[in-house]
């Protein structure tokens, strides 16, 4: 069996670090962006704030739930995030889930690290934390 890798993705953004720490935990906007997809419909957005605090949100695809859930690890407003996450419907196991956020001269940069990935995942894991930082970017962008 393979060992698990790790997927790195950095990513600009014009908005303040807060406003970005902020989004990951906001429940009235987070499902605007996080795991969500463009033919898909998010129904379910839950988020408890708070270190052992969970999230579940829940993106309905093609008629299919899928459901992408984690418990919040450390909270140090508003340069890092830790979190497990998991989608149940494709495997049973959880990764851990680091966003660290700096601030840079037009904004912030912000930094996803997602570890223990299974293998056959990095690819696909990578193109979608991708796209997910440019949904938040455009989230942002739309509310300021």
């Amino acid at each position: 069996m393979n060992e698990p890798g790790i997927v790195k993705v950095t990513y600009s953004f014009s908005a303040s670090p807060k406003r970005v720490f902020d989004a990951w935990l906001n429940p009235e906007t987070t499902g605007q962006w996080l795991f969500a997809t463009p033919t898909g419909k998010m129904v379910r957005v839950e988020i408890d704030p708070r270190v052992g605090g969970r999230f579940v949100l829940v993106d309905r695809r093609n008629g299919e739930d899928v459901e992408h859930t984690g418990e919040y690890l450390e909270i140090d407003r508003p340069r890092r995030l830790v979190f497990t996450f998991g989608v149940p419907k494709y495997s049973p196991l959880f990764s851990k889930v680091t966003i660290e956020v700096e601030p840079a001269a037009q904004g912030c940069d912000l930094t996803l690290t997602q570890e223990q990935v299974p293998v056959e995942y990095l690819s696909s894991s990578e193109k979608g934390w991708t796209g997910i930082l440019a949904g938040l970017a455009r989230c942002l962008a739309e509310s300021a």
